[in-house]
């Protein structure tokens, strides 16, 4: 699943970088297929297979991994890497819901050339068709893909081998394509075509659409199986179909004899009219596990963000009972796609969509480069010289890629910007408010242990059992408690003062989960630390410390949880715009109880109102 996004590009990348040629000329055919060999080799091989996965946050990849691993080696975030890492996880989405529309309508336009189809198969039923596939997939989500995902290796496995089997005839047919694979093609090309040679490499860049997730799935898989299936699999075979499809493109001019021909579907035209419909039919169940790869990556890319505080609490629903990483988020699937559902009717086909594809993808490689650098200067202790040395030429690449999808903005590209831009706006004010949420609650509630004194000297009801009280800040008073005390008169025999924090890292092992201080007999300050990709299920936590002398029975257990009513200040410190957009996010946040896992029945809500 993880090879295919950029295993079914072969799709419509060839057709699309062709198209925007000066006419079908056999320079054209070696320079489009030189420029996707050696787009393959430098940003794929040698940038995210060779290079970033050794980046790794230990064994996790993704652009938020990566923001997360170089705040740990700057020791805090600062705003350059905060902007890069909510910039690159906002472009994501727009990938993410051009992905599943542009490889699913690629893959049921192939029916047009089905000789007893072609003249059957309009418009109209190459988005009813889309959509309904695509719909159907987003109302599985809820069941997991645990039942259908051991069909996915096999499956892709025939995907790549059946694309380089109908390539490899035309190339033997045809080997003079094979001097396309000197760079010299591609250079040419670029510099004798002038601006469209430029709008050609826009194009090309469809070809390795699916690095990124290459680097993201890489906790799910591991380096090394990337890597060698990538080198010694994949990226041959590719290769082969790119090859055979310039192949099959030289073999039609030489039969026109000098007469220009039309640029075509050139993937489902190169394969045998017998195989034709069977190849669809390959080519849609391949484009829907890219498409479920894609909404998966969306799905754990929205819980890092919402644990690194990037986001709001969403619903967080486990689909597996074994695979920790299989979940499944509502609002992301129904929002994804509502985007999906909208792009398709929008753009109508994926040529259109092919314009607005390419300019998240190298956006989001832009800021991965840019942290990369960060990680290898101050993580990896490399000389600033060596450092530029590498990250310099992978950095001009990615602009150089960047200005050519630049140019295909007023005819697509602005879509995804205009998701990302509205993203990045939403997870900025989502920070900002939290942080001046914090530092509001910090500054009106005391100091945990200079209260300790007074809260043993007070004269009220000790009930048995144990309060948990979860709070943001363990170092001062929760503010359930004061109410807790200012309403009730009561304080429970054992009080546990608990607050969770999320570490940059991505798994936290069991032995370093909990930082338990006793306080006084009847006070316990516990910080609980969970990695990003880890379930914070509190109670669980909790009932693991029986062995450090915290006793706490879940049956005798209340947990006191603060409920913040926000309201809008005469002076907010944020802009009327944020401001407004923050107090929604946190009227509509997920409650708290279920994020942590905490049993309905066991929890206590006190109310508090604060002005933002």
């Amino acid at each position: 699943m993880v090879f295919g996004d950029i295993g079914t590009s072969p799709l419509y990348a060839f057709r699309e970088a062709l198209g925007q040629a000066n006419g079908v000329t056999p320079e054209a055919v070696l320079g489009v297929v030189s420029l996707a060999f050696w787009a393959l080799i430098l940003v794929v091989t040698v940038k995210y297979v060779l290079f970033l996965m050794r980046a790794d946050n230990n064994g996790e990849g993704g652009v938020l991994s990566l923001a997360a691993l170089a705040e740990r080696a700057v020791g805090r975030r600062t705003p350059l890497i905060f902007v890069l890492g909510v910039a690159g996880a906002a472009l994501f989405y727009g990938d993410a819901i051009i992905t599943p529309a542009i490889s699913v309508m690629s893959a049921i336009e192939g029916l047009r050339t089905v000789p007893v189809l072609g003249d059957k198969v309009t418009e109209g039923v190459v988005i009813a068709s889309s959509l309904a596939i695509l719909v159907g997939l987003f109302l599985i989500q809820s069941r997991g893909t645990a039942g259908v995902g051991r069909w996915f290796g096999p499956i892709c496995l025939l995907w790549f081998v059946a694309i380089a089997a109908i390539g490899a005839p035309h190339i033997l047919a045809e080997p003079g394509v094979l001097v396309a694979l000197s760079p010299h093609h591609a250079a040419g090309f670029l510099l004798t075509h002038g601006m469209a040679g430029f709008f050609v490499l826009g194009s090309v860049f469809l070809t390795v659409t699916g690095a990124e997730a290459l680097f993201a799935d890489m906790g799910h898989f591991g380096r090394w199986p990337i890597q060698a299936s990538w080198i010694f699999f994949v990226l041959p075979l590719l290769v082969v179909n790119y090859l055979g499809q310039g192949a099959f493109a030289l073999h039609q001019l030489a039969g026109a004899h000098g007469q220009a021909i039309q640029n075509t579907d050139w993937f489902f035209q190169m394969t045998p009219e017998a195989l034709r419909a069977p190849m669809v039919a390959l080519a849609a169940l391949a484009t829907i596990i890219a498409s479920q790869a894609v909404i998966t990556g969306a799905f754990s890319l929205t819980h890092q963000a919402i644990l690194l505080g990037y986001l709001p609490r969403l619903t967080v629903l486990r689909t597996s009972k074994t695979q920790a990483g299989e979940i499944y988020i509502p609002q992301i699937n129904l929002l994804l796609a509502i985007g999906v559902v909208f792009v398709i009717a929008v753009f109508h086909n994926s040529s259109a969509l092919a314009h607005a594809y390419g300019l998240a993808v190298t956006g989001t490689m832009v800021v991965t480069t840019l942290l990369a650098f960060i990680v290898v200067t101050r993580l990896w202790r490399w000389p600033r010289w060596k450092a530029a040395a590498l990250i310099v030429p992978l950095l001009a690449l990615d602009t150089v890629f960047l200005g050519a999808n630049a140019l295909k903005l007023l005819s697509g590209g602005y879509f995804p910007l205009a998701i990302g831009g509205a993203l990045f706006f939403l997870m900025a004010t989502w920070a900002r408010g939290s942080d001046e949420i914090r530092r509001r609650a910090g500054r009106d509630t005391p100091i945990l242990e200079e209260m300790l004194d007074l809260l043993a000297s007070r004269s009220v009801h000790r009930a048995e059992g144990t309060a948990v009280f979860l709070t943001s800040d363990a170092s001062h008073v929760p503010g359930a408690l004061l109410h807790n005390l200012k309403h009730n008169k009561v304080l429970h025999a054992s009080n546990l003062i608990v607050s969770v924090q999320i570490a940059q890292a991505p798994h936290v092992p069991e032995s370093a989960r909990a930082e338990v201080v006793k306080l006084s007999p009847d006070f316990t300050r516990i910080i609980l630390t969970f990695g990003y990709m880890d379930d914070p299920n509190v109670p669980k936590a909790l009932s693991a410390l029986r062995r450090r002398d915290v006793k706490m029975d879940i049956m005798r257990t209340s947990f006191f949880v603060g409920r913040r009513t926000l309201v809008r200040a005469a002076q907010s410190p944020l802009p009327p715009g944020m401001g407004r957009l923050y107090l929604w996010l946190a009227k509509n946040a997920a409650d708290p109880t279920d994020f942590f896992r905490i049993p309905p029945g066991r929890v206590v809500e006190m109310g508090v109102q604060m002005s933002l």
